[in-house]
């Protein structure tokens, strides 16, 4: 009697422990949390604008809320509001570096976002500002590049596995490398915005790609297969350097620069001079971020460029010379949409290049 009275205990507590793992609804378990099926977009102050465009193009994407504060030392003083409705969510973050106190704010977020429980994170970097400083030429300089990557590879992992890292148009693919395990750097490009936007106006049969140099047509020329491309070059010229054309011909034709990012826009103005002198009836420009220091993009006011286009990755700068001149801002916000949402609307988005 003992042993039918011990077996009948046994079976109780069996049969009770599947009921707590079979009852999530119910708000009693601590082993299970059940998966959302909505996204929650939280954005870096300076992305805010941005991530107000990305939800517009998205069905299941809800904006949260970030209080970006700093405390009467000038440490930052950071609340998430309504961490209680991020479980089980698919949470994406919006991130823009632009500075080390950027960094240091936005990190102390990504590395307690997974003691919320969300399903997912999905780190959105735009814009990696240190891709420039992949290498080291002589002894002593730093590879900054492989340190901002070892700290976000810092990030812990959440109950998904390691998180996604979308980066636009990075200057060297073999920055994926310098990443750790618990980060997956998915590296997309901003080339079809102007793909989309040539296409308005003839597309292969009118406009010819040129790239100020070989970096350039190795990292782009299969996303422009169907144009015809033009290779600048720089060569010596007694002491000083100048621009040609390596391949490809600029006469009569209407020539759009590509490269990943502009900064003082020297090359890039050299190439539009060049290009003009050998007879290009047009030159433009693109260039994914415009970063642009210490009023740089000045230098485009009274240049030789019908249209320069950049996007939102940098978003103070975009901001800043938008409308002025040349310039125009293709925003990323379809990009980003399609990228983070589980319901996609029909129509936005773009293809993603080859």
């Amino acid at each position: 009697r003992a042993a039918h009275v011990q077996s009948r205990s046994v079976k109780e507590e069996r049969r009770n422990m599947s009921s707590l793992l079979s009852a999530p609804e119910q708000g009693t378990s601590l082993f299970f949390v059940k998966p959302a099926a909505r996204v929650v977009l939280l954005c870096a102050p300076t992305m805010k604008k941005l991530g107000t465009k990305v939800v517009s193009h998205c069905k299941s994407v809800v904006l949260g809320n970030i209080s970006w504060k700093k405390f009467p030392d000038g440490f930052p003083n950071i609340f998430v509001h309504g961490v209680e409705e991020l479980k089980g969510c698919h949470i994406a973050f919006l991130a823009s570096f632009g500075s080390a106190g950027e960094i240091f704010e936005q990190m102390s977020v990504l590395c307690s976002l997974q003691q919320y429980a969300p399903q997912s994170v999905k780190i959105l970097l735009p814009f990696f500002p240190v891709g420039t400083m992949e290498r080291v030429d002589k002894e002593g300089e730093i590879a900054t590049a492989r340190t901002l990557a070892r700290i976000l590879s810092a990030v812990p992992p959440c109950r998904g596995g390691p998180m996604d890292l979308v980066i636009y148009d990075i200057h060297a693919l073999q920055e994926r490398f310098y990443f750790g395990d618990n980060v997956v750097p998915v590296l997309e490009s901003a080339v079809p915005l102007l793909k989309k936007k040539l296409a308005q106006f003839g597309g292969t049969t009118t406009w010819t790609i040129a790239f100020p140099d070989q970096g350039a047509f190795l990292r782009y020329a299969r996303a422009f297969k169907d144009f015809d491309t033009i290779i600048c070059m720089k060569v010596r010229s007694g002491e000083s350097r100048k621009i040609t054309v390596k391949e490809g011909s600029a006469k009569g034709k209407h020539c759009v620069l590509v490269d990943d990012m502009v900064q003082s826009g020297g090359t890039l103005l050299e190439c539009g001079k060049a290009l003009l002198g050998l007879g290009a009836e047009s030159v433009s420009a693109f260039c994914t971020h415009g970063v642009f220091p210490k009023g740089a993009h000045k230098k485009f006011i009274d240049g030789p460029f019908r249209k320069v286009w950049i996007t939102d990755s940098c978003p103070a700068q975009a901001e800043l010379v938008d409308g002025q001149g040349p310039f125009e801002v293709l925003s990323l916000a379809t990009l980003i949409a399609s990228a983070i949402d589980v319901e996609p609307r029909r129509g936005y988005g773009g293809d993603r290049p080859p």
